[in-house]
């Protein structure tokens, strides 16, 4: 089956079974069962297997999966077998968080370039903080795969018309603003308070 007729929901489940069987090797665990990754991320074992079915066939009958293979084919679909340089633009509380966040190195993101308006040459790991006008310079130089917006609504058009015209594509938009990019682009909207109001959602219902 085409990667493009795969539903978005399994691609972000196969992220969350990735992280299972990361946790499962951390602590010496060779076999995961499709029940024990369901348990482990709230969905159903069937859910688990027809997610799999997508991309081939994976497990022993009566037996399960080996972690490591499993892990090791996730991680090739997903393609977090390989590292990808990412630029974060934008050092409020939460771009500042996010560069400093370890996880990513774990998954194959390298935070590669940090830049904003102020607080330059401001030191972050090994990286200094950059003038966003020196984007499409530096992204020459370093070759930035993926784009992180973290910049008030009003400059994050901008901000991704530049990295669009440095070569990235793939932007994490944070700003709480739909973006204009072209179709070859891939952009994901994070609106936190509309996951606020799908939790108040489900809180209503319990009440």
């Amino acid at each position: 089956m085409k990667k493009s007729k795969i539903p978005e929901v399994t691609i972000m489940r196969l992220s969350s079974y990735s992280r299972v069987l990361n946790e499962a090797l951390d602590r010496g665990e060779k076999i995961i069962s499709s029940k024990g990754i369901a348990t482990l991320t709230g969905v159903s074992p069937d859910q688990v297997r027809k997610d799999l079915a997508y991309f081939g066939e994976f497990g022993v009958r009566g037996i399960g999966y080996n972690i490591e293979g499993l892990k090791s084919n996730i991680s090739k679909i997903i393609g977090t077998n390989r590292n990808w340089k990412v630029a974060i633009a934008g050092l409020g509380h939460l771009g500042g968080s996010l560069v400093s966040y370890p996880g990513f190195l774990r998954r194959g993101f390298i935070m590669a370039g940090i830049f904003d308006v102020k607080n330059i040459g401001d030191k972050y790991g090994e990286l200094y903080v950059e003038h966003i006008d020196n984007f499409e310079k530096i992204a020459k130089e370093v070759g930035f795969d993926l784009g992180i917006i973290v910049v008030p609504r009003e400059f994050a058009q901008s901000v991704a018309d530049i990295m669009v015209k440095s070569g990235i594509k793939a932007i994490l938009n944070f700003a709480p603003v739909m973006l204009d990019v072209p179709e070859n682009v891939e952009i994901k909207n994070i609106d936190l308070s509309m996951f606020l109001e799908m939790l108040s959602y489900y809180m209503a219902l319990k009440m």
